[in-house]
């Protein structure tokens, strides 16, 4: 008498605020029951683990949103060994076809990991670069109210009475912001003193969040170097851009495929644009753009002191490519520079001129 398989189980997650939809399917995509539902705190990740695993031997959990509200759950399966499959939202002509709803999601969601058409995975969540990308997000956030309380701040002295704003129109933007900070207003009794109290508010407050930013950039700083020193002595590449791409990269060698994945993950890659008789390729749009706009700096940085690099661009536009052209091929050249150093291979001696894309 043979003893019965163990079943195979998949498990696609519709994740959201307050409770994440599961649906499990065996090897040969049959629903296993009907579909679970569990709250989003440490009991319910247990529960959703133990129900998987009463269905069957779990071969991997597919999750949605594990950047958001899917975090907490990637994270607690990692720490227990399984594996996690990074899944986008369900193709959005199905959906019209279909109908919208949290088990048909957790649904797809499971399909896909069995048809390979979701194969990534997640960021790692608890490490060095998941400190990296919180203090990029305060830092980016004080950076915004900073900007505004500027543009806040010239827009108040644009309409300030008329002695007020002669005194303050023609200061540049950090003479203005210090001197609108030590502004004494004293009684609300005119709009004088009104905007006076307006002025300093916003100047103290510029000053406020220049300091905040300052600080995390400061440990930003720190931490990059700590977290991968080899990528920031990479030419052009300082610590705001290494912290970007390491936010990319996700602080998982293993997510990078290939050095072609990184560069499309970086919204680098070439994109066919060809038709008819002409035959091209257009920028990237996609992928991780704070990621793409550290690879531009880059280039920028060696364009201006790379000879290497200026010689290159001479070379190419002097066969007819525009300098946006030149530039993208120098971003896919940097995207596989930068992806030696993540995934601590050898660099080859490959050439600029072989590297970039015609």
């Amino acid at each position: 008498m043979t003893q019965d398989p163990v079943l195979r189980v998949t498990v696609g997650v519709d994740t959201h605020k307050d409770t994440h939809v599961a649906r499990a399917k065996d090897h040969l995509g049959r629903r296993l029951g009907p579909a679970k539902i569990v709250p989003t705190t440490p009991e319910g990740h247990r529960e959703l683990l133990a129900w998987a695993r009463s269905l069957g031997e779990v071969e991997a959990f597919g999750v949605e949103g594990t950047g958001s509200w899917g975090a907490g759950l990637a994270r607690y399966l990692a720490a227990q060994d399984v594996a996690v499959i990074e899944v986008s939202r369900p193709n959005r002509q199905a959906r019209r076809r279909h109908g919208k709803s949290d088990p048909a999601d957790a649904d797809a969601a499971a399909s896909a990991v069995l048809s390979g058409d979701a194969a990534g995975l997640p960021r790692s969540g608890d490490d060095m670069v998941e400190m990296i990308r919180v203090l990029r997000l305060a830092r980016k956030t004080a950076l915004k109210a900073r900007t505004q309380a500027m543009n806040a701040l010239q827009a108040a002295v644009v309409t300030a009475p008329d002695e007020l704003r002669e005194s303050l129109r023609a200061l540049s933007g950090t003479t203005l912001v210090h001197t609108c900070a030590r502004l004494r207003p004293g009684q609300l009794t005119s709009p004088t003193a009104a905007t006076k109290a307006a002025l300093h508010s916003l100047g103290a407050r510029y000053e406020s969040l220049s300091k905040e930013a300052a600080r995390l950039a400061a440990s930003l700083g720190q931490l990059v170097v700590k977290a991968a020193p080899g990528l920031v002595a990479v030419f052009g590449v300082g610590t705001d851009s290494a912290g970007a791409l390491l936010v990319a990269a996700g602080g998982r060698p293993e997510r990078l495929h290939s050095e072609a994945g990184f560069s499309m993950l970086c919204g680098s890659s070439p994109v066919q644009a060809s038709s008819g008789k002409i035959t091209r390729h257009r920028l990237n749009r996609g992928g991780d753009r704070q990621a793409n706009a550290a690879l531009f700096r880059i280039v920028l940085v060696r364009l201006r002191w790379d000879q290497a690099t200026k010689t290159y661009m001479a070379r190419r536009t002097a066969e007819g490519k525009s300098k946006r052209d030149v530039i993208r091929c120098l971003k896919r050249y940097v995207a596989r520079e930068i992806y030696r150093v993540l995934s601590a291979t050898p660099a080859s001696q490959t050439t600029m001129a072989d590297d970039a894309v015609a």
